[in-house]
């Protein structure tokens, strides 16, 4: 496994995180706790020390799994966790007032509630689970972070940015305030790249690069036919006609393969990733040992060459399925 500094703090994080979202049991259909548990294990054994996760996952669940297999270890890992908004509004409309989301008082009993979760005594870091660029300079969410890191519950504070990306929520101010910022970035949403890296690079802020595989749209085995649960997540996230778009988008990177530069668009989505030297760790799903194993292998094989980056621009897609 390969390690990077986590922006100012001083912390190792490996290149691959583990995404926690999966585990939570809510969203994702067809995982257990069992094969959950032995992932985490299998990905503590391949060096992956980073693990994040969020009070909304699964209310909890995910953070409890976490906290369960680093139980009286948690010195050698580094642990995440992320406040819902209080209005529960994904994303945060611009002009929301910082009180209707952040109010001081839900950002510290949140973060007790994840305390609680994971059985631990602090959080490495602890992140805005959605953010605006116009809560930055708000006293509402500095007083509170202040009052986390002087009771120790707490070292770093975070934030993940709004998805899709606009001039308002972007999370560039915010790179001389928070010690994290966590942004959508892959092979098709390549926006980050223009803006919050630039920043984040001029002040050494920590990148964390979510959704590298697009909700699986990158991992290659999204096809016309595949047959997904409907009331899970991904069922909805490639619901009507989205299976073959992905389909065509990915078959026309097949000379990625021909080519040899990886081994399957699962690795190049993810190599593309840690080809940004800005990004610190990339965080990646893996609800059972074999995606940890195989998205480990991914990762250890590092950058993509420079040539096949600039080949790769010609594939952004800008497609929100979020939406």
């Amino acid at each position: 496994m390969l390690y990077r500094k986590l922006g100012n703090t001083g912390l190792d994080v490996s290149v691959l995180g583990f995404g926690g979202w999966g585990i939570g049991g809510n969203d994702w259909k067809g995982g257990s706790d069992e094969e959950s548990l032995k992932s985490i294990a299998q990905a503590m054994e391949l060096g992956i020390n980073f693990y994040d996760s969020a009070l909304g996952y699964g209310g909890g669940h995910s953070e409890m799994l976490i906290g369960k297999a680093v139980k009286g270890k948690q010195d050698k890992f580094i642990i995440t966790s992320k406040i819902p908004p209080k209005n529960y509004t994904w994303p945060q409309v611009p002009g929301t007032p910082i009180k209707e989301a952040y109010p001081k008082e839900w950002i510290i009993e949140c973060t007790e509630k994840s305390l609680k979760n994971y059985n631990l005594d602090y959080i490495d870091l602890q992140q805005f689970h959605v953010w605006l660029n116009e809560w930055t300079d708000e006293s509402e969410w500095q007083e509170a972070v202040e009052i986390l890191k002087r009771d120790g519950k707490i070292r770093f504070m975070g934030a993940s940015v709004n998805f899709p990306y606009t001039a308002a929520d972007n999370g560039v101010p915010s790179v001389k305030k928070l010690d994290t910022l966590q942004v959508v970035h892959n092979i098709y949403q390549q926006e980050a790249e223009n803006d919050i890296f630039v920043a984040a690079k001029e002040f050494n802020t920590g990148i964390i690069a979510r959704c590298p595989l697009d909700e699986g749209a990158l991992s290659g085995k999204i096809t016309p036919e595949i047959i997904l649960p409907e009331e899970s997540f991904i069922g909805n996230y490639f619901r009507g006609d989205r299976k073959k778009e992905v389909y065509e988008h990915n078959k026309a990177m097949n000379w990625l393969m021909e080519e040899g530069y990886a081994e399957n668009l699962a690795e190049a989505a993810i190599r593309y990733c840690l080809s940004f030297t800005v990004v610190s760790s990339v965080i990646v799903g893996m609800r059972s040992s074999k995606h940890t194993i195989t998205n480990c292998a991914a990762a250890a094989k590092g950058a993509l060459p420079a040539a096949v980056l600039a080949r790769l621009k010609a594939h952004a897609w800008d497609h929100n399925y979020w939406l």
